[in-house]
């Protein structure tokens, strides 16, 4: 209230004021009036005393007497005393005569006047403190009464309000309503009269709302009095967006303050953007779905379930043949496509179902498409005869599903031109317009660009399988000591470097080889052929496994060397600098991933390699950083043999490779494999290989192709991540029926003895055809045993395909075949071996070598037989005696 801020303080002080002045206007009233009543009165007593004085007896008597001052001085000085009146008023003193005879002079004391006033002041100061008391207790409830009307603000917010009120009403463009409890309008402002088009009179009359003459629905809710929040209403041609709040919860009468927004332009922007923003979300998602695998059938369909339902009711994509196989397709309006997916209706429906080859006819939106490569819009299929001229009665099966609008756009990338996406919608959605073109162009685009990949990738993809499968065994080679059975399963990422491979030995004996090479792709199947030739090569030595890994290592280490010193002159001719290549330390693919991938070396390749002898049962294993192998045994056992691991092939340096040897009882299945078997993401190889063990030993009497089915049934994952080598070989014996063995002296006298024994022997085989040819073969080889060698010398003839005659002594001197001289002695018998000898050869051994022929047991084969033999023997004039 004594806030000079507010209008009560205001008027307080005001009051105060003018109370004050009153005071010090009645006070000085006061004392001039005292002032001047005092001055009257002494005046007249002063007048009074004079004359009293002037007409005493004796006063005229003194005066005019000798000495009157004398006389009249001590009565008026004890007058003067006793009445406090001094002379200041003058009087005269005559005689009878009328002559003055003297003056009498008296006065009024000032204090007489002070003290009348002061008698006055307590009852003016009652007056005024009781004035300021009402002006207060005025004050106060004219100050209680305006918080009370202005809800307690201040001018200031008063100020504010006036602002603001005057804003809303003529300044905002938001229509504000005040309507009464009763229905009628109390205010309405510049924006609201605008928007529903309200008489001039509206507010003034407080007209009810029913009388505007707005829509039923508006003006119910306007009457209703219940809360409303953005409820779209129309009025006349405008949508607008009303919200309803009651006034009597802040205090003011009951009615109901009306918002109005005018939401017709901003619904339609709205529209616009949700529209712009649901085809960024499409674009998104594109970016997501389409283009999840190297498929180019599968990229086409995913373009397809993203299209529909999103931006049109119907899809269908058609792609060029060449496409489907990796080509370089050729564009032109008569290409054969192939349709490759159909979304939003049952295929039966659809005019081509997928997998059937269409041809467009010229003039047809389709066809218009792919000549311009640009996208073609139908905004109304049922008046577009071009459209119809492909398939009058399937075009009329799609008008009759209410498909209106089409729009048709080549699926290109790179500039090439891979097909065709065609998008429908039915007559229940808007038709496609000019600004749709684009956006199906831009998806379009994204997925021409994932289908061309898959394109790429088909293309080499069917390169490197085509590669592969030329450098892997097409058949496995006829022999009788292992009945094998293979599976190769490349990559879903792509063929890599796996490989097996069978290869028959001297001595009835197989290699069995399998083997892996670090990544995918055509390098790593050249690579593969590479090593898989290597060790083709080697084996045709008759090496052992140990020493044929030994040699193969040293050859990857080459091989490495020379490409890193390449790659090395050719990154110093750039300026560049060359990585060192990440050795790996296990056979796996993803583990061996190195970071130089311009690299071409072969290091980290891995292999098993072991040498069945079907006499003996025993197989001589060892392995470069690959898994070892499986053995299950006639009986069902499955175990894992122990068999020394050396470093994966270029990292061995001088590390020796140690071999392991396993006797095998008859029908053992030996089980070799890659890691991409056992191991990958979801699987260690600790568990791959528990699960490898339960499978084989489920089916102890399984054939090795039951065996591969079994094992790839149940381990396979879905997603291989890496390739799949297995080979699975059941083990035979050589009977001791076909096996016979001699102990040769050292006395050429023996070779006789030994020979008869031999020709008896290929009479009980029943082959007598192979008498002659088997005893000039015998007869020169253990001759240049006795002569050459050193104990033991050792014959043995083995009945297999093939008939084997093997010579062994304690030397490791081999012969070497040549040409003899006309005048030399000797030298011819080994040359003879040769031409009598389907195949012949050495073999090292730890005691010594063994020198073996094999001769086809076909008797009909020409260059065989004593005829053949004459011949032969005609070209030299000194053959030997045998």
């Amino acid at each position: 209230m004594l806030d000079v801020r507010s209008v009560a303080g205001q008027v307080f002080v005001l009051q105060l004021a003018l109370a004050v002045l009153l005071v010090v206007a009645a006070v000085l009233a006061l004392v001039f009036q005292a002032q001047d009543a005092t001055v009257r009165e002494a005046r007249q007593r002063s007048i009074v005393g004079a004359e009293t004085f002037a007409h005493a007896p004796g006063t005229l008597t003194a005066m005019k007497s000798a000495h009157p001052t004398a006389l009249l001085q001590p009565q008026a000085e004890s007058a003067r005393k006793h009445s406090g009146l001094g002379l200041n008023t003058v009087t005269p003193v005559v005689d009878t005569g009328h002559h003055v005879v003297g003056r009498v002079s008296a006065g009024i004391r000032p204090a007489k006047a002070d003290e009348r006033i002061a008698g006055q002041l307590p009852l003016l100061l009652g007056s005024a403190a009781g004035a300021l008391l009402l002006a207060v207790a005025g004050t106060a409830l004219v100050n209680r009464r305006l918080r009370r009307q202005t809800h307690g603000l201040d001018p200031a917010a008063m100020y504010r309000m006036y602002d603001h009120h005057h804003a809303v009403l003529h300044a905002v463009r938001e229509g504000v309503l005040i309507v009464s409890s009763d229905g009628r309008l109390l205010l309405a402002n510049d924006e609201a009269r605008r928007l529903l088009e309200l008489p001039a009179d509206a507010e003034e009359n407080r007209r009810p709302i029913a009388d505007l003459g707005l829509e039923p629905r508006l003006s119910a809710l306007l009457t209703s009095g219940r809360e409303a929040t953005d409820e779209v209403h129309l009025s006349g041609d405008r949508l607008l967006a009303v919200n309803v709040r009651p006034t009597a919860p802040y205090g003011g009468p009951a009615g109901s303050a009306v918002t109005l927004r005018d939401t017709t332009e901003l619904r339609a922007l709205t529209g616009r953007a949700a529209v712009a923003q649901e085809r960024l979300r499409l674009i998104h998602d594109a970016g997501l779905r389409i283009g999840t695998t190297l498929d180019v059938g599968r990229t086409a369909a995913e373009l397809a379930d993203v299209a529909v339902p999103r931006f049109a009711d119907v899809v269908t994509v058609e792609l060029l043949e060449p496409v489907l196989r990796g080509d370089e397709p050729e564009s032109g309006t008569t290409a054969d496509l192939r349709r490759m997916a159909v979304r939003g209706v049952p295929q039966e429906s659809a005019i081509y179902q997928v997998g059937d080859v269409i041809r467009f006819v010229p003039g047809t939106p389709m066809a218009a498409s792919l000549e311009s490569r640009r996208p073609v819009l139908v905004d109304d299929l049922r008046r577009s005869d071009t459209w119809r001229r492909q398939d009058l009665e399937g075009t009329q099966r799609v008008l009759d599903a209410r498909i209106r609008s089409l729009i048709a756009v080549p699926l290109q990338a790179r500039g090439v031109v891979l097909g065709l996406a065609n998008f429908w919608r039915s007559d229940h959605a808007d038709d496609f317009e000019e600004e749709d073109l684009s956006f199906a162009e831009e998806l379009t685009a994204r997925a021409a660009i994932s289908i061309d990949n898959a394109r790429r990738y088909t293309r080499e993809h069917t390169t490197a399988v085509t590669l592969q499968r030329s450098l892997l065994p097409q058949t496995l080679p006829e022999q009788s000591a292992l009945e094998v059975a293979h599976r190769y399963l490349p990559a879903q990422a792509g063929v890599g470097g796996d490989w097996f491979d069978v290869i028959p030995l001297p001595g009835a004996r197989v290699a069995l080889v399998v083997g892996d090479v670090v990544g995918h792709g055509l390098h790593a199947a050249a690579t593969m052929g590479r090593l898989r030739t290597a060790v083709h090569n080697f084996s045709a030595l008759d090496l052992p496994p140990d020493e044929l890994l030994s040699h193969l290592d040293e050859l990857v280490s080459h091989i490495d060397t020379d490409e890193a010193r390449a790659a090395s002159r050719e990154a110093g001719g750039r300026g560049e600098g060359v990585e060192e290549t990440v050795r790996p330390g296990t056979g796996s693919d993803t583990d061996r991933a190195r970071p130089d991938a311009g690299r071409t070396g072969i290091t980290g390749a891995t292999c098993l390699y072991a040498i069945y002898e079907p006499v003996a049962g025993r197989v001589t294993l060892a392995r470069a950083g690959h898994p070892g192998p499986a053995v299950v045994h006639p009986d069902g056992a499955v175990t894992f043999p122990e068999v020394p691991v050396s470093p994966p092939l270029g990292l061995g340096g001088s590390v020796p490779v140690e071999t392991a040897e396993l006797t095998l009882p008859q029908g053992s299945r030996l089980v070799l494999y890659t890691n991409g078997l056992v191991e990958d993401r979801d699987r260690d190889i600790g568990t791959g290989l528990d699960q490898l063990r339960t499978v084989l030993a489920t089916g102890a009497d399984r054939t090795p192709e039951q065996t591969c089915a079994a094992v790839l049934d149940a381990m396979l994952s879905e997603h291989p991540s890496d390739d799949i080598a297995l080979l699975v070989a059941r083990t035979h014996l050589l009977g001791p029926s076909r096996v016979a063995e001699w102990e040769v002296s050292s006395d050429p006298a023996a070779v006789a003895p030994v020979r008869a024994a031999c020709l008896r022997t290929l009479e009980s085989w029943g082959l007598e055809a192979l008498e002659f040819t088997t005893e000039l073969i015998l007869s020169e080889l253990i001759t240049n045993a006795i002569r050459y060698g050193a104990q033991p010398i050792r014959v043995r003839l083995l009945h297999d395909r093939a008939l084997i005659c093997e010579v062994s002594d304690g030397t490791s001197a081999s012969p070497h075949l040549r040409r003899a001289a006309t005048t030399d002695e000797g030298g011819r018998g080994l040359f003879l071996v040769a031409q009598f000898a389907q195949r012949w050869g050495t073999r090292y051994t730890p005691g010594g070598k063994v020198i073996w022929t094999e001769q086809s047991l076909d008797e009909g084969r020409p260059g065989r037989g004593p005829d053949a033999a004459d011949d032969v023997l005609d070209q030299w004039d000194d053959v030997p005696a045998l």
